[in-house]
């Protein structure tokens, strides 16, 4: 078995075993790109079977927001597509960050510059940051997944409960559309059900989700003609003294993703059949945003309501898998390390997560040290982003002298850079 390095792996623990992967979001579908990708045909290949809760139509329908791939570190989810080898594909797909055009901001209410991160990409990864529709990154990763008798999707099918068996194995219990339950034994259950994952709560029902303080309101804004100029290409914060934060980011040629966050109690889930909660929160967006410039309010105001969203925001700190020879599950992505949407970065850890793992089970010759590595790797990646995102939310919503601090320590930043710069071009 090869890791595409041209050094064979000796795992065969995994022949001819059931694999159940709950989710075909990001993590799981790398996760299956990856296996079959490094898996030796000379062997007998695991018999996978991939759960996905939404309908193959109407999980694209859904994710009309679009992310953040970097490249500029070994973490970063460009890396683990051409890894994956999937790397030009996701590019072809890009809305922005491709060939020095666009990059990632900070501005201030009147959209005055304050600073753009442009980093140099690893080598290998054409561009050190994109953003892609996750639509179209999900849909890369399904076409790439080899469908056959030994490897295949249910639709509309959801992974509630697992249960141990006496011979090692689990008994994964599957909820179907209408409500018909149905169980699957299997060898290797891999969870990637995402931050409110079923599997959680069934095998580690302690393990819940923090909430860190802030609410997320936002949507996708619909232009006709094309998107106003100073947003075509670039993405990134508007920071105020006021402790509201604002996103934006362009999805395409004719939407933008916009997002308004502030430190506050939780609000009520919103329900997303109902157009009357979609416009109250497009209306409080408005008023929590009136002090940023134009064209913010315009951007909000041509928002469709079915794209609205509603999120506190939580995370939840990553786990071992310490009890893999007991239980083997193995929870990938945000099942096991959930972050606030105020990160940016959990979909390049979930697909870091899904390589990274199939990588090892092909690796090693156990589940158990198969699993030690990767968590090895994993574990600790996830813990500094985590640390990184909370910061990001202290720093993003803050106000008085904590916002001044902020302001001096990014100008400082900003002009260290350019003595570095001016050093490395001598």
């Amino acid at each position: 078995m090869a890791n595409g390095d041209g050094k064979d792996f000796p795992g065969q623990f995994l022949e001819n075993k059931t694999i159940v992967v709950a989710g075909a979001g990001l993590a799981g579908s790398a996760f299956v790109v990856g296996l079959q990708k490094l898996w030796d045909p000379k062997l007998g290949p695991p018999n996978i079977i991939i759960y996905e809760r939404d309908a193959q139509e109407f999980a694209a329908q859904r994710e009309t927001y679009n992310l953040s791939l970097t490249g500029y570190d070994n973490t970063g989810g460009l890396v683990a597509l051409k890894k994956l080898g999937l790397l030009d594909k996701i590019l072809g797909q890009a809305a922005s960050g491709l060939d020095g055009a666009g990059a990632f901001k900070i501005w201030d209410p009147k959209w005055t510059e304050q600073v753009a991160f442009r980093r140099k990409p690893t080598p290998g990864i054409p561009s050190s940051s994109v953003r892609i529709a996750r639509e179209d990154v999900r849909q890369v990763l399904h076409n790439s997944i080899h469908l056959s008798d030994q490897c295949v999707v249910h639709w509309e099918s959801q992974c509630v409960s697992a249960t141990k068996l006496s011979d090692a194995r689990l008994r994964v219990q599957v909820m179907s559309a209408d409500g018909a339950v149905s169980e699957q034994d299997c060898d290797i259950l891999i969870a990637a059900d995402g931050a409110s994952s079923k599997l959680r709560q069934s095998l580690r029902p302690d393990d819940t989700l923090c909430y860190n303080g802030a609410v997320l309101r936002g949507g996708v804004a619909m232009f006709e003609e094309s998107l106003p100029p100073q947003l075509s290409e670039d993405w990134g914060f508007v920071v105020s003294r006021t402790g509201v934060s604002a996103f934006v980011s362009p999805i395409d040629k004719h939407r933008i993703l916009w997002t308004v966050g502030q430190r506050e109690d939780k609000v009520p889930s919103l329900d997303r059949g109902s157009l009357d909660q979609a416009q109250a929160v497009i209306d409080e967006s408005l008023e929590l945003a009136s002090h940023i410039a134009e064209p913010f309010a315009s951007i909000v105001k041509r928002t469709d309501p079915r794209t609205v969203l509603l999120l506190n925001s939580r995370d939840k700190t990553p786990f071992r898998h310490s009890e893999i020879q007991a239980v083997p599950a193995i929870f990938i992505g945000d099942s096991n390390h959930a972050l606030s949407p105020f990160a940016g970065i959990g979909a390049n850890l979930a697909l870091a997560d899904g390589w990274e793992l199939a990588k090892q089970l092909c690796k090693h010759r156990s589940l158990e040290e198969a699993v030690n590595s990767y968590d090895s790797v994993s574990v600790p990646r996830a813990a500094q982003s985590l640390k990184r995102s909370r910061r990001v939310i202290k720093t993003a919503h803050s106000t008085g002298w904590r916002y001044y601090l902020f302001w001096c320590m990014l100008f400082v930043g900003k002009f260290v850079r350019w003595i570095s710069s001016k050093m490395a071009g001598r």
